[in-house]
């Protein structure tokens, strides 16, 4: 095998990671990416705990930047739609504003939903600072857009939290 072979199949190993291999190509493929992002990100808070989940959230936000440029050179697109590692770091990034107690419980589901669909309206308006993220030069561009959606929308759920107290508290 020469390096040449060895290079492209890595490329396209690293490509299908940008499009979490077939899901990428789903209809409504950010959706879709999210939704298996959240699934993902409940199953390893639950199972492996907090911790797991920011260090899933630095490897799957570094692992992204060779990702979607490999994807790039092979398809010569940027910033295409099913590019969606993207949103799997987005949609995990909400999922440090919510509370780990108690697990299971419907406060917990509803908290998932909620951040669910914030990171969706988010991503999908494209609000300033969304917007002015997405303009950054190539894959940082493609990335920077869903961490500011994941930030804003974990904001909101935190804000959210912090109001329902002081009224359950008064």
């Amino acid at each position: 095998m020469t390096s040449q072979n060895t290079t492209h199949r890595f490329s396209g190993l690293l490509s299908a990671i940008a499009t979490l291999g077939p899901i990428g190509y789903l209809p409504a493929p950010g959706t879709a990416g999210s939704l298996v992002a959240a699934i993902l990100g409940v199953f390893i808070t639950i199972y492996f705990g907090f911790m797991t989940l920011v260090v899933m959230i630095v490897i799957a936000a570094l692992v992204s930047f060779p990702a979607i440029d490999a994807h790039h050179a092979l398809t010569g697109k940027h910033d295409n739609k099913e590019i969606i590692i993207d949103e799997v770091v987005g949609q995990w990034l909400v999922f440090l504003a919510i509370p780990l107690t108690p697990l299971w419980g419907w406060n917990y589901l509803l908290l998932v939903g909620l951040a669910f669909i914030l990171f969706r309206v988010f991503d999908i308006l494209k609000p300033p600072p969304v917007s002015t993220a997405e303009e950054l030069p190539g894959a940082a561009g493609v990335i920077a857009d869903d961490v500011m959606a994941g930030v804003l929308a974990g904001v909101l759920i935190m804000g959210g939290m912090q109001l329902m107290n002081a009224y359950i508290s008064s």
